[in-house]
């Protein structure tokens, strides 16, 4: 299974401090490459008139998706190809147009098997130049469509579905199966928050927001084996960015590759090349939060009993999934009291509205965050984020990851002022407002290395500091710091509104960025749901 994938505030990558981080800090597109392939139901084109029969169903793994991307013609296109049995008789499904509509369809019925697989695999020949046999060793061709890995619905799953709703008791007629799903046991608040981070449409408008094509990669069915193709795609524009005259394939060719491994929906408008730096990270950035998505899909695709009479609330179930304790503040605790005014006082002009505030006590965290127990200057900071990855922080914390960089390097990004981090934040639209989260976590600081331009090649400290710090024209009033006490540190926590520091009046930096490049160096300890 792959690892956590988090894409949040800040770029972030791999350090270089020995054995503790190894395993953590193995590329992402690795983890993705390696994780075996599931098995799942191949479901029938929904838009197929065939599939609202009952009995009509995929011929064995009879069934392709096709994608193929051109920037120079401006093609950006798809073809679905299935081999359906509907009764005794035998039919090829061809649906073909521009990614993001439906486009138009062909229904051929066949006399028998054979004549309808032959006719399956001379489409296949057709469209991509590789034989249907040979397919798990597909070669892209040029001008010529290319293989989508997509998931359907987890085979082990289906069967707990029937299980769950359908029984037969010697032989004899149907019956229902009846199940008493126990009542939550969590707080109003982190119901709602539950439901939130593990939202399929949140998911959805997530990938939306991002132009990938959420038909072509409907909830559920991510595959890391196809995201993996979108970064090498992605490794191979990054190599041509920095040696254009190399005289390998064009930026527009090696665009046209992501597109179609990773498909976009463009509507009409011709796709645009990724000819930038700009451009190519926001693509990695677009991948890194894809994968995070996959990561909270497969944790709900745990397999679950066959026959019980009693089951867990689904919101329970989410939850356990998480293996991180979240204990909800009161508005009356000190800590809480602490937290909003830290809010208020470094928010911008949006005026963020403090919802509710938890405890967080992710698993190993603590063990973890121990080995740096004689390390001082601890602060609590800001970490913004896109709600669509806050299921993966909870799971596997803040990483380092693999494939980004930044203007302080590849390290985790903190800010001392909620403003900063806000930037980073993608919510959930309610009415007039949006639902987001953010964290707070202690980093241990120890040493600050201060710098006021840009770094970008940064991946640890100088020698003799244990952090690096962008040291911004504000910062908030040092002199109205108080402190927290958590398991026996003492954790400085802004309190007052940011002021000017003439020191660093000329730095590349409006506000201060704090970076850490070890990911043990920093403990989530509150989540925060806020209202813009």
């Amino acid at each position: 299974k792959a690892q956590g994938l988090v894409q949040s505030e800040g770029p972030q990558k791999k350090g270089r401090q020995g054995a503790e981080e190894e395993d953590s800090f193995r590329s992402t597109a690795e983890a993705l490459r390696a994780a075996t392939a599931e098995k799942h139901k191949i479901r029938v084109d929904p838009t197929c008139p065939l599939s609202r029969r009952p009995g009509t169903q995929v011929h064995e793994d009879y069934d392709c998706t096709l994608n193929q991307t051109n920037i120079g013609n401006n093609n950006n296109k798809f073809y679905i190809i299935q081999l359906l049995e509907d009764s005794d008789s035998f039919v090829c499904w061809n649906r073909w147009g521009r990614v993001g509509e439906v486009g138009q369809s062909k229904l051929s019925h066949f006399p028998s098997l054979e004549a309808a697989k032959k006719d399956f695999e001379k489409k296949f020949w057709d469209k991509t130049k590789n034989n249907w046999a040979e397919r798990a060793h597909f070669v892209a061709h040029p001008g010529k469509y290319t293989l989508i890995e997509v998931q359907g619905e987890d085979e082990t799953q289906e069967a707990v579905m029937k299980v769950k709703w359908l029984g037969r008791v010697d032989g004899g007629p149907v019956v229902s199966v009846v199940q008493r799903v126990q009542p939550c046991s969590l707080d109003p608040a982190t119901q709602k928050l539950i439901t939130n981070i593990f939202s399929k449409d949140m998911f959805k408008n997530a990938m939306a927001l991002m132009n990938l094509d959420v038909k072509k990669m409907p909830l559920g069915k991510l595959s890391k084996q196809q995201i993996a193709l979108g970064f090498e795609a992605l490794e191979a524009l990054e190599v041509a960015l920095k040696a254009p005259a190399d005289g390998g394939p064009s930026l527009e060719e090696l665009s046209s590759r992501f597109y179609t491994v990773i498909p976009h929906n463009f509507g009409r408008t011709r796709p645009l090349p990724i000819n930038s730096p700009e451009l190519l990270q926001a693509k990695k950035d677009m991948l890194l939060v894809l994968a995070d998505i996959e990561l909270a899909q497969t944790l709900q695709a745990t397999s679950e009993e066959k026959k019980v009479e009693e089951v867990p609330h689904p919101l329970d179930r989410d939850y356990e999934l998480l293996k991180c304790q979240l204990q909800l503040l009161d508005s009356e605790a000190p800590e809480y009291k602490v937290i909003q005014t830290y809010l208020e006082q470094t928010a911008n002009y949006r005026r963020p509205a403090l919802q509710h505030v938890w405890k967080v006590n992710r698993e190993g965290e603590e063990d973890r965050f121990q080995a740096h127990s004689k390390l001082g200057n601890r602060r609590l900071l800001w970490h913004g984020t896109n709600v669509a990855v806050v299921a993966a922080i909870l799971t596997s914390g803040l990483r380092i990851m693999p494939h980004s960089g930044g203007r302080v390097g590849k390290g985790i990004y903190f800010a001392s002022e909620n403003s900063k981090s806000a930037g980073y934040v993608t919510g959930i639209p309610c009415g007039t407002h949006h639902i987001c989260y953010m964290f707070l976590g202690e980093v241990a600081l120890g040493r600050e290395h201060h710098i006021t331009i840009d770094e970008p090649s940064l991946n640890q400290p100088p020698p003799g500091f244990d952090s690096v710090v962008a040291r911004g024209h504000t910062e908030p009033d040092p002199t109205q710091d108080t402190e927290l006490e958590l398991d026996g540190h003492q954790v400085k926590v802004p309190q007052g509104q940011p002021v000017p520091c003439p020191k660093f009046s000329s730095s590349n930096f409006s506000q201060s960025e704090y970076l850490i490049y070890r990911e043990s160096q920093c403990r989530l300890r509150y989540l925060l749901e806020i209202h813009l």
